[in-house]
């Protein structure tokens, strides 16, 4: 059985900030292109506006579109993962535990988290040719060195690292024990 969804009413903030700045529905219709009929119903939430009305509103009202929305923002839904639902793939003795899904619609703020586990003597090779984006992760367990370009990096339990993506990287595990890291990665490449 579907849900109804409430419908989201862009009209009362537009009525809140014009009325707030002191504007008339003349004013703003003037300044938007618009009738001021088409004001006043959008409003009321009478009337949905076009895209094209919105902006003119919004550019008539000085205000971002952000603003207008940051409600509906906040009541999307929130992605649960449980962890014996968890995407798992290995490549050369490496464990990567999906924790975070990218969503397209997420567009350029997409980025996907997972659990890194490398045994011993093993290491990561998915980074060294490099690629678009930037990473960071945060040892969990064990040992290891992120080697960047030219450089080497050591990491131990509780060390963060951020870096851009592009430059080639790999990590290895230099310690008698698994390496664990929790790693984040914007735009998303791994599970992708």
């Amino acid at each position: 059985m579907a849900t109804r969804k409430t419908p989201f009413r862009v009209g009362e903030k537009l009525r809140a900030i014009r009325e707030r700045k002191g504007y008339t529905l003349k004013v703003v219709a003037q300044a938007a292109g618009v009738s001021e009929s088409l004001v006043s119903q959008i409003e009321r939430n009478r009337v949905s506006p076009a895209i094209d009305t919105l902006l003119a509103l919004a550019d008539a009202l000085e205000i971002d579109l952000e603003y207008l929305f940051s409600e509906h923002r906040r009541n999307r839904p929130v992605r649960l993962i449980t962890e014996e639902n968890r995407r798992q793939i290995t490549e050369n003795n490496v464990r990567y535990e999906e924790i975070v899904q990218p969503l397209e619609t997420d567009g350029s703020h997409a980025i996907e988290a997972y659990y890194i586990s490398i045994p011993p003597n093993s290491e990561t090779n998915r980074g060294s040719y490099g690629h678009l984006g930037r990473e960071f992760g945060i040892v969990t367990e064990g040992e290891g060195e992120l080697h960047y370009e030219t450089n080497v990096y050591i990491l131990k339990k509780g060390d963060s690292i951020s870096f851009s993506a592009t430059a080639p990287h790999t990590l290895v595990n230099t310690g008698e024990t698994v390496f664990r890291a929790l790693w984040v990665v914007t735009p998303p490449q791994r599970f992708s």
